[in-house]
C-alpha cells in the first residue's frame, strides 16, 4: 500500500517542498521501477501544488520521450536542442521561462500553459530525462523551484 503524501496547507513553497522531498525519498526508496517512480513524483507534484502540467521525458533513439505525467496531453517527442526541454537536455542544466510566449522556439503543447520549469535527470554524469513542469501563471517559477525540483530528479534512478 502506498504512503500518503501530506503536506500542511498555508504554508510556505519552501517548506512544501521540505516535508515533500522527504516523503518522496522514502517512497521511492522502496520502489526500483523508474518509471513507477516517475508517475508517482509527477502526481504528487500535481496534486500538492497544483501544477498545470508536471512530468518526464525520457532521452530514447537520441529524442526526448513522453514518459509518465499529469494534466492535459502532451507532446510525444521533442528533438534535441528544440524547445525548452531539448535545450535543458542539450545544456544540461535547469531552465526557466517566466514567460513561454516571449520564448524563442518555445514548442506550445497547450496554449494555456503560461511559464514553465524544466529540470534534467542525470545518470553517470549524462542527461537520460527531463523533469518538466508548466503553470498556467506568468512567472511562476524561480530559483526555489529550481533547488527542490533538482533535488527531486535526483531521486529518480536509471
Amino acid at each position: 500500500m502506498a504512503e500518503e503524501i501530506i503536506v500542511p496547507d498555508g504554508v510556505s513553497k519552501t517548506d512544501k517542498y521540505e516535508v515533500l522531498i522527504l516523503q518522496l525519498r522514502s517512497l521511492v526508496e522502496s520502489e526500483a521501477d523508474t518509471i513507477a517512480n516517475m508517475a508517482n513524483i509527477s502526481a504528487v507534484l500535481k496534486e500538492i501544488f497544483g501544477f498545470f502540467w508536471v512530468g518526464f521525458y525520457i532521452v530514447k533513439d537520441e529524442q526526448l520521450v513522453l514518459g509518465p505525467f499529469q494534466g492535459p496531453v502532451a507532446c510525444t517527442r521533442i528533438r534535441y536542442g528544440k524547445g525548452v526541454c531539448g535545450t535543458a537536455w542539450k545544456e544540461q542544466r535547469a531552465i526557466i521561462v517566466p514567460d513561454v510566449d516571449e520564448c524563442p522556439g518555445h514548442i506550445a503543447c497547450s496554449s494555456l500553459s503560461r511559464s514553465e520549469i524544466v529540470v534534467p535527470v542525470f545518470h553517470h554524469g549524462k542527461v537520460v530525462a527531463v523533469l518538466d513542469v508548466d503553470s498556467e501563471f506568468l512567472n511562476y517559477f524561480n530559483e526555489t523551484d529550481e533547488k527542490y525540483l533538482s533535488e527531486i530528479a535526483e531521486l529518480i534512478k536509471f
